[in-house]
């Protein structure tokens, strides 16, 4: 019988066996995917199911979006054999090759791989949109009808511009939509639910579509924007208003968090009595240096990529002596934060402290609502 705890390994052991069994998945998927491509062509799920599409649902078990993707990317290596050795070598994987498929031809495959090996879904989705540069989308701000209670009629067929619109290959295309670039054996566009997620993509090197789902309170506060800005912007554009609240929005957050100011003070010479605090011009003075990025980096040499949740971290800890200076604070994302506090102070330690913030945490919301009531 097969255990699954992995407790008993050491660091060393559990990292090298997950390395070791990433490797063997790569070529394992690479093979799967040439199976899938073969039985796919020879038609063999006609005896049992309709489609390759429903083969893969009921006898391989795969999800809706596995099974699209996978029979996409199938279909695409079989037509160009260097993606099942790029899957296998881990150069791409099946997300990748899913965004590069519709853009692939004879006379640029080669190249497209190679330009595009070791990147993520973003960075692959930019490399499209600046060789593939789409329209913009049109601007609609527009209610969203409840889901009806009762059964609704099947929803109609897509017009023929519509389909010949569907069919062209394109980048940036959600799964749903691409779902009929596949093939006519899987579902129509419109059997497929929309994601529910919002989305943002890019259509050429400078320009990107946002789609996300607003609640009333922020739709009626884009409204009031609007209307505030009448004035200096009749049209209302509403790629215009958000820009002009995000520059807004940044810059409250980056005076906050960094400091940032076009006339800085001159720095106190006296020193906090807070050992921990960070005055505001050691903190713009990191965030130059450091660029806005954890300065983390591992034992062969990466530094972090990370640039959300950052936090100012002393490079000796407070308790040992560490002062609030430009060379003593660096910027660490909070999991590497706390990894080298877990490294100094050990895990136990750290984990008894951050359960003592969140209690007391907890109490302190508790009394403030506390005090509210009465």
């Amino acid at each position: 019988m097969t255990t699954y705890s992995l407790t008993h390994l050491a660091d060393v052991k559990l990292a090298q066996g997950l390395r070791a069994g990433v490797v063997g998945d790569r070529a394992v998927l690479a093979i799967r995917l040439a199976q899938l491509a073969e039985f796919d062509h020879r038609r063999l799920y006609l005896p049992a199911h309709p489609s390759m599409y429903q083969f893969c649902l009921r006898e391989l078990g795969h999800s809706e979006d596995e099974a699209c993707k996978r029979i996409h990317v199938a279909r695409a290596a079989r037509r160009f054999q260097a993606i099942f050795d790029a899957i296998a070598h881990g150069r791409h994987n099946l997300t990748t090759v899913d965004l590069l498929a519709p853009c692939l031809l004879p006379e640029n495959f080669s190249e497209l791989l190679a330009a595009t090996s070791g990147m993520t879904k973003s960075e692959v989705a930019h490399v499209l949109a600046e060789r593939f540069s789409q329209r913009d989308v049109p601007t609609v701000v527009q209610a969203i009808h409840p889901p009806l209670t009762t059964s609704a009629p099947p929803a109609p067929s897509p017009s023929p511009a519509r389909s010949s619109a569907m069919s062209t290959p394109s980048p940036v295309l959600s799964v749903p939509e691409r779902i009929g670039t596949i093939d006519s054996d899987l579902p129509p566009h419109s059997a497929v639910p929309v994601p529910p997620y919002p989305r943002i993509a890019p259509l050429s090197p400078e320009r990107y579509a946002i789609q996300v789902t607003v609640s009333k309170a922020t739709h009626d506060k884009l409204r009031q924007a609007q209307a505030l800005l009448s004035h200096a912007l009749p049209s209302g554009d509403v790629a215009e208003v958000l820009e002009r609240a995000l520059d807004a929005l940044i810059l409250q957050l980056e005076r906050r968090k960094f400091g940032a100011t076009d006339r800085p003070r001159p720095a106190r010479t006296g020193a906090s009595k807070d050992a921990r605090h960070i005055p505001a011009h050691v903190r713009r003075a990191v965030r130059a240096r450091d660029g806005d990025r954890c300065t983390f980096v591992d034992d062969r040499g990466r530094r972090c990529t990370e640039r959300k949740f950052l936090e100012f971290d002393h490079e000796q800890p407070v308790g040992r002596g560490g002062e609030a200076s430009s060379s003593g604070i660096r910027l660490r994302c909070r999991a590497h934060n706390q990894y080298e506090a877990e490294r100094t102070f050990g895990a136990r330690f750290m984990e008894h402290k951050r359960a003592f913030a969140a209690e007391h945490r907890v109490a302190s919301k508790s009394a403030a609502v506390a005090s509210g009531s009465t």
